[in-house]
């Protein structure tokens, strides 16, 4: 049996606003899972009603075969991060970190030992006396992360904990998270909209659109399996491109452009989609440059180039067709010149132009 196990969880609001429809999920003791989707998608609402912050409208919410859904936060055994970082101002490091522990009577050489053990592992024993002002963003994160973790909870759960921070701090704390995480074991839910943030830290993602589950996998499944448009253009930057044609006599027709399918479908299936739309998509880092056998092959007009270092961001128009592609800074073209590139059968997607579902 899974150690947290959500069944066909809903999250109805009195004033009718259905926020998350029958979630399903189980999650594994020591499991990194990720909840990942655009603003609004019910991700935090979910972390909530597993926190006990929230109420479960329906369905069944069980730590390790236990079901939970009318215990309090206190009860499930959970230590939860907030973005706001959520610190006393008054109270020094220390006793930021001591605050629960002292909260629940433990002894002070208990406390004062648990302290300097975590302040250790987070890189805070310099730190212990001053005040949350005097630290700056990556710091203050690190002291509340440090507040969950003195618990020693089986389940931490973080939301967004990393968006106040700027880009080379979230970097830093990315990875400190994740080492935090294999050496307590613990099972942790990490809610973020940043998608590079659940592709480096999860063992599982749970991409989420406007409170349904779209996909659940690993960052691999997520990036080279995508199920619809959706988990294929929010995961991967930059973005999957897609583009909408009509079958016609079994080539998919992109304006002028003739994209032969038959390589990627069968006969049958290429019958079955004869006069109706597809999706066609591939990710701006598949591509090569100039003509290659056995690959559809695109002419394209430069628009930008954005040279990034490791790489160069070039813009392109096909026939009206906004397209981005990323290759190597010393291939960067000119702008507004014509370019001719390649697709190899393999990194190209197919999906329902109805359903947006791939095709398989």
């Amino acid at each position: 049996m899974a150690y947290l196990t959500l069944k066909n969880i809903n999250k109805i609001y009195p004033n009718g606003f259905h926020a998350v429809h029958d979630f399903n999920l189980e999650i594994e003791k020591g499991e990194f899972i990720v909840f990942v989707g655009p603003s609004g998608c019910g991700k935090s609402t979910t972390l909530r009603m597993i926190a006990g912050l929230e109420d479960i409208s329906n369905g069944d919410f069980l730590i390790d075969g236990v079901r939970v859904n009318e215990k309090g936060p206190r009860e499930r055994g959970i230590a939860m991060v907030f973005q706001s970082y959520a610190l006393y101002p008054q109270m020094t490091v220390y006793d930021n970190l001591a605050f629960g522990l002292t909260l629940q009577g433990v002894d002070e050489e208990v406390i004062e030992q648990k302290v300097q053990n975590v302040a250790k592992i987070l890189g805070l024993t310099d730190y212990l006396e001053r005040l949350p002002k005097a630290l700056s963003g990556g710091q203050r994160q690190r002291v509340a992360v440090g507040r969950a973790l003195i618990r020693k909870v089986g389940i931490f759960l973080m939301d967004e904990p990393l968006s106040n921070l700027d880009a080379k701090q979230r970097v830093t704390m990315r990875s400190e998270i994740t080492q935090i995480h294999q050496r307590t074991g613990a099972s942790t839910i990490y809610v973020t909209h940043d998608q590079t943030e659940a592709m480096t830290m999860a063992d599982r993602i749970v991409v989420m659109k406007e409170g349904y589950i779209q996909q659940v996998g690993s960052p691999y499944e997520l990036y080279f399996n995508p199920v619809n448009v959706f988990v294929a253009g929010f995961i991967g930057e930059p973005p999957m491109n897609f583009s909408r044609g009509t079958v016609k006599d079994g080539k998919l027709m992109i304006g002028k452009n003739a994209m032969d399918l038959s390589c990627k479908l069968s006969s049958d299936r290429l019958k079955e989609y004869e006069g109706k739309e597809i999706v066609f998509g591939y990710r701006p880092e598949a591509i090569v440059l100039g003509a290659v056998a056995g690959a559809q092959q695109i002419t394209a007009s430069v628009e930008l180039t954005e040279l990034l270092g490791d790489n160069t961001n070039v813009y392109v128009d096909i026939q009206g067709v906004k397209n981005i592609l990323k290759i190597d800074p010393h291939d960067t073209p000119e702008m507004d010149t014509e370019i001719v590139y390649s697709i190899p059968t393999e990194s190209i997607y197919l999906f329902d132009g109805v359903t947006e579902k791939v095709i398989k």
